[in-house]
């Protein structure tokens, strides 16, 4: 256990406010304004992934969390206006690019070609997380190393400008990301938030209100969804985020999940024409303030059971990278064909059917457990 110890001041000025204010307020005048900062701060040697440093405004976390981890401190720097997100990311592949925007919760392909500026507070949350961690040089290294070698990131104000749903499941999101080494890195996070302990699941948390560090992993609340049928009026909410069309077939079923009374995924399935007890997925939407935690997905998997219960087999064929990593990690979906330059073949009786032409396309179907 080592004792740091941080003293920070800045000057007073001597005008004539300033005097009228140390005699209204009874405010002890000096050449030199002064607050000192003490911890007790054992060594982080045991393999950790997630820290959390906590506390009131002005309880110095920033000036703890500098004096620790000096330049892991992210620092901000403006984000272009010409430019797409995806180009303000470094030198990284595409593919890179979109694996960590996917990892940090941020899987709206129609968002990645916008400009920071124009998007929501918690998209540029997670933007921001992302080029913290791009900076970092973290993507592309699959988790090679022991956890306590990993870079280290340290993201000061976190969830500080974003509302507190946005701050649970985006905690959450970039906490599962990394304990599964897809962001193969160590995150510090430094905030005045307490609701968001839970979500990341710290490994240790520095609290400075009192001072105190401890060495804890809290468990994520559950998220309970509830899955109900929904009429095709409800997909108005979700068109604009699917990455490929808006369109909506008028002969697909339509489900909703629901947290806490809110609708936050929608997934609607097709029956293939000509086979008969063939049914596929063909609509997949998570609104982007719930993306990263396998809400879609799950949400689809509930979807497929409840066909599978009717006697029917259902597929879904995908280009989205979220989408085919989570079939061919889970034994719930079985691949059954890789199309790398797509399919020509069209949905004549189908209306507004787009094939897969020109893309490369998984397509899985689900087996259940």
């Amino acid at each position: 256990m080592s004792r740091i110890e941080v003293e920070v001041s800045c000057p007073v000025f001597d005008s004539f406010r300033v005097k009228q204010l140390a005699g209204l307020f009874d405010v002890p005048l000096a050449r030199r304004a002064v607050e000192r900062f003490c911890v007790e701060m054992p060594e982080l040697d045991d393999p950790w992934c997630v820290g959390l440093i906590v506390g009131p405004s002005g309880s110095g976390k920033s000036t703890i969390a500098r004096r620790l981890f000096g330049d892991a401190v992210y620092r901000r720097d403006p984000w272009p206006e010409d430019r797409a997100v995806v180009d303000c990311l470094g030198a990284l592949p595409i593919k890179q690019i979109t694996g960590l925007l996917t990892a940090v919760g941020f899987s709206s392909p129609p968002s990645w070609i916008k400009p920071y500026q124009v998007l929501s507070g918690g998209e540029r949350f997670r933007c921001d997380l992302a080029r913290a961690l791009a900076g970092a040089a973290l993507v592309g290294k699959q988790g090679n190393e022991s956890a306590d070698k990993r870079p280290l990131v340290v993201f000061d104000e976190f969830t500080s400008v974003v509302d507190r749903t946005v701050a649970r499941i985006g905690s959450a999101a970039i906490s599962k990301a990394i304990r599964s080494g897809r962001i193969p890195c160590r995150l510090v996070a430094v905030t005045c938030h307490y609701d968001v302990a839970e979500w990341l699941e710290a490994d240790w948390v520095l609290d400075m209100a009192t001072a105190t560090f401890a060495r804890r992993r809290l468990r994520r609340p559950p998220i309970r969804l509830e899955v109900v049928r929904c009429r095709h009026e409800a997909w108005r909410l979700f068109a604009r985020h699917h990455y490929l069309s808006g369109s909506l077939s008028k002969g697909a079923r339509c489900f909703l999940a629901l947290w806490e009374g809110a609708p936050v995924a929608f997934c609607a399935t097709l029956s293939l024409i000509g086979r008969r007890n063939r049914w596929r997925i063909s609509r997949i939407v998570t609104l982007p303030d719930f993306q990263g935690i396998g809400i879609g997905m799950r949400l689809a998997e509930t979807v497929a059971d409840i066909h599978r219960s009717e006697g029917h087999r259902v597929n879904v064929t995908a280009s989205h990278p979220a989408l085919i990593a989570h079939c061919r990690r889970s034994p719930r979906w079985r691949a059954v064909a890789v199309r790398k330059t797509g399919s020509r073949r069209t949905e004549r009786f189908i209306h507004n059917y787009h094939g897969s032409a020109g893309r490369a396309v998984v397509s899985f179907e689900y087996v259940g457990v």
